[in-house]
């Protein structure tokens, strides 16, 4: 439905739970409920388990992206960074941006602000501007397929019921060496055989926004990576809280609780809210219109995760889900090999990352329940499922087009860099989420 009739994935997912429900002989009142109760039917459960579990995390990770873009925190990073490391070193400088950066900001937005400074670099270096783009959008690929609070690492998080502590350390470990290799390594090859200047309309542009913000006071690197860190150091507190301290006690209570995803984030959005916003001259209803801004696409991301949410619930209720855990058992491969075939094979078919994780998560979760795994080993599958929904990056994806409309490379090109980048960070971080998973419990 996506692929043929160009149908929106929130409806394609929706009516395709509908009918295998349907087909699968379950009771209209177990699939839709009735008109006195609908609550425990198939259709409101499969919504309300994911997106109970992801709405506010995302919300609360979209309204902290927006305070730093909006408060000059990126470009103020960026600039440090390119002062620090110098000329020859501005490719390593744009990627670390982009890594730290693309925490808590969406991929989209992260090249929107970014892409100024990529301009000027590449200018003031006279090199390809591959050499300079694809570290930064390789960081932020990384982090937003691997970590939280990213759609695509929470849905999968609440899809296979695995701590987001765990998703972020194991994120880590498995996105830092395939962007390594994939975003610094990479680029110095292919930039070395694709040379491409930047295109005057862009630096004119660039120009033109440096100018406008010449005379804003940027934040402090200390309160940038406050916010920044805060949450995800809250998070991994509470996950190993529970680890290392003994039940019941007042420690254990207190880092589950600021541990929270929600809480934590709530707690660096209120941070942001002060030391980047009334501190600096915005007023609350400055605070209200930018947070209404930030919120406003959601929609559509929100209806796309709760169908895959009741879609996987119609798999797991009919049975379909067991009857392919059991065909993939029969071919012999492992679940995690089986999880990044499956995310790959929808990400190269359809080119969105977060439907191909929704649906590989309903799809893989009963073998993830019959398996008995540990949180460890729970993130690594969906470590796997992140990394197959970001191979391959070709024409059906839109993040393709962002990345060649702002950096002006043509489609060829595109597909000599941008795709193999993708693939090549793909299969790096599928290989390391392998070798892991042999020695973690």
């Amino acid at each position: 439905m996506i692929i043929r009739f160009r149908i929106e994935p929130f409806i394609a997912l929706l009516v395709s739970g509908l009918l295998i429900a349907l087909a699968a002989g379950l009771p209209v009142e177990d699939i839709v409920g009735t008109a006195q109760k609908s609550s425990n039917s198939l259709l409101e459960g499969g919504f309300a388990s994911i997106l109970g579990h992801i709405t506010a995390i995302i919300g609360l990770g979209t309204i902290l992206g927006s305070m730093l873009e909006v408060s000059g925190g990126a470009q103020m990073l960026t600039r440090k960074l390119l002062t620090a490391f110098g000329e020859n070193r501005a490719p390593l400088a744009m990627g670390l941006s982009g890594l730290i950066f693309g925490i808590p900001v969406f991929f989209d937005i992260g090249i929107f602000v970014l892409a100024p400074l990529v301009y000027v670099v590449a200018r003031e270096g006279k090199r390809s501007i591959l050499l300079y783009c694809l570290p930064l959008v390789a960081a932020l690929s990384m982090t937003h397929a691997f970590l939280p609070p990213h759609p695509g690492p929470v849905v999968a998080a609440g899809l296979l019921g695995v701590d987001l502590g765990w998703i972020i350390l194991m994120g880590l470990v498995c996105g830092i060496p395939a962007f390594a290799v994939a975003g610094l390594l990479y680029p110095v090859w292919i930039g070395k055989r694709i040379n491409l200047p930047v295109p005057a309309d862009v630096l004119s542009a660039a120009d033109e926004l440096a100018a406008q913000r010449a005379d804003q006071r940027d934040p402090s690197l200390a309160v940038v990576a406050l916010i920044i860190g805060l949450p995800m150091v809250l998070i991994l507190g509470g996950t190993f809280g529970s680890i290392t301290l003994a039940e019941g006690s007042a420690a254990l209570s207190v880092l589950t609780f600021f541990g929270n995803p929600t809480v934590a984030l709530t707690i660096a959005v209120l941070l942001s809210f002060w030391l980047l916003g009334t501190r600096r001259g915005m007023t609350t209803r400055d605070l209200s219109e930018l947070t209404s801004a930030a919120l406003r696409p959601l929609g559509m991301l929100l209806l796309v995760v709760g169908a895959g949410g009741f879609f996987g619930k119609v798999l797991a209720e009919t049975g379909v889900g067991d009857a392919l855990a059991g065909s993939l058992q029969d071919v012999g491969l492992p679940l995690i090999v089986s999880a990044y075939v499956i995310s790959s094979g929808l990400r190269i078919a359809q080119g969105s990352a977060t439907v191909a994780i929704v649906t590989t998560g309903g799809i893989v979760a009963p073998l993830v329940a019959a398996a008995g795994l540990s949180q460890p080993q729970l993130a690594l599958v969906a470590v796997a499922i992140a990394a197959g929904s970001i191979t391959a990056s070709h024409v059906n994806d839109g993040g393709f087009w962002i990345i060649s409309r702002y950096f002006g490379i043509p489609v060829k090109d595109m597909l000599k860099s941008w795709t193999v980048l993708e693939t090549v960070m793909s299969l790096v971080a599928f290989g390391v989420a392998v070798g892991v998973s042999l020695v973690v419990p």
